[in-house]
């Protein structure tokens, strides 16, 4: 992990206190001339910007890192570049392939309620399953921080999530950078981004030129919101609706507050749409972000047929439904923003719909038949309603 990382303090000595720090940081800087006049050397910390901070966060980090290694990962953390042998034997056309994605805003409530212990695994749910609705394996994944301040602990709590985030998606942190922006973001912001590195074997990529018509829709329930629409989100909640974030909402269960259902993680589906690959004959995949159903389930689409997908089949969660209500959101802005409670659909052959459904039930992953491939033009069919209540 190579997290090259800069912080805004004052380098006054290890053996300074709290009270030197801020002398020696806010002591002004004035350029004088001439013979008797007083010179004081500046320095990058003067500026904003001090490495030490970073130095000590990588130190926090380097134990949930080495967590996600896995046996092709080479050398240690703290090199230039991250190594990764790929083993080439183990496929005869290797197809590489690679995703980028961030949080969005989100990361403003992970912000206002200071918890960021989650938002790391949002970001890695973003890349790793793009990745695997082509097929491919993720392999590893390099983040990005940048921050106003360079606090060690909380840069250790965001990668601490983005190193579980790994985990459960199976793939490695191979190395990233942590960089602090004083001047352009508040001592209290941060922004994260990511990209990861995936393989497949060229003959076994995803995609829609395998789906034909008789397929089924299979959709895999999400666990809310997931990390897109949340400009809306906080526009009609939080702006508009005056609710506050440590609000006890009756409808999410067990005392949950707005702040706590906001802050819910995406799920990370890349494990087990792998071990679907292996168990049935699946076509595609379609990651549901941001587009909504219809945005992403046309994407695997070809031109001959349509995706017939029926709401009745399952009830969205009740963040939904608060969200609509309190922002007066018509029903085609919900769908074309928001996942709707499916987080990824798998398009499969028909005689692999059960054994599809037993393995992600195995799997603990809520899924059902949500519709059918039918001939078409290259469009989603959503018909039926929500069940309520």
């Amino acid at each position: 992990m190579t997290h090259v990382t800069e912080r805004g303090s004052a380098d006054v000595g290890p053996n300074a206190d709290d009270s030197d720090a801020r002398t020696a940081t806010r002591q002004p800087w004035t350029a004088s001339s001439g013979r008797g006049g007083r010179k004081r050397t500046v320095t990058y910390a003067d500026a904003g910007v001090s490495i030490h901070a970073g130095e000590r966060a990588v130190e926090l980090l380097k134990s949930k890192v080495r967590k996600t290694s896995r046996p092709e990962v080479m050398g240690d953390i703290g090199g230039f570049a991250g190594l990764f042998r790929l083993d080439v034997q183990k496929y005869r056309n290797p197809i590489l392939a690679s995703s980028t994605d961030g949080v969005g805003t989100k990361l403003v409530i992970a912000q206002q309620m200071d918890i960021h212990d989650t938002v790391g695994i949002d970001l890695v749910a973003m890349v790793v399953d793009d990745l695997v609705a082509c097929g491919a394996e993720p392999l590893f994944l390099l983040d990005y921080i940048a921050c106003g301040e360079v606090l060690p602990d909380k840069v250790a709590e965001i990668g601490a999530g983005i190193s579980d985030g790994c985990r459960y998606a199976g793939c490695a942190l191979l190395g990233g950078e942590t960089a602090e922006h004083p001047g352009v973001l508040r001592p209290d912001e941060y922004d994260v981004s990511a990209t990861g590195v995936g393989v497949v074997e060229e003959s076994e990529i995803l995609g829609r030129d395998r789906v034909e018509v008789g397929d089924v829709v299979i959709a895999m329930r999400s666990s809310g919101l997931h990390s897109n629409g949340y400009s809306l989100v906080r526009h009609v909640l939080l702006g508009a609706g005056r609710m506050r974030l440590d609000t006890v909402v009756d409808d999410f269960g067990g005392q949950r507050t707005l702040g706590e259902e906001l802050l819910t993680p995406t799920k990370i589906y890349a494990q087990d749409c792998l071990k679907l690959i292996e168990e049935c004959e699946v076509r595609a995949f379609s990651h549901v972000t941001g587009g909504g159903i219809p945005g992403n389930l046309v994407r695997i689409l070809p031109d001959n047929v349509d995706a017939l997908v029926n709401r009745a089949t399952w009830k969205p969660q009740p963040i939904f439904d608060l969200v609509q209500a309190k922002g007066r959101i018509e029903d085609s802005e919900m769908e074309s923003t928001f996942n709707m409670g499916v987080g990824m659909f798998a398009i499969v052959s028909a005689q692999d719909a059960d054994r599809a459904l037993a393995c992600l039930t195995g799997r603990g992953i809520e899924a059902w038949q949500a519709g059918d491939i039918i001939e078409g033009t290259g469009a989603v069919q959503m018909v039926g309603h929500h069940t309520r209540g």
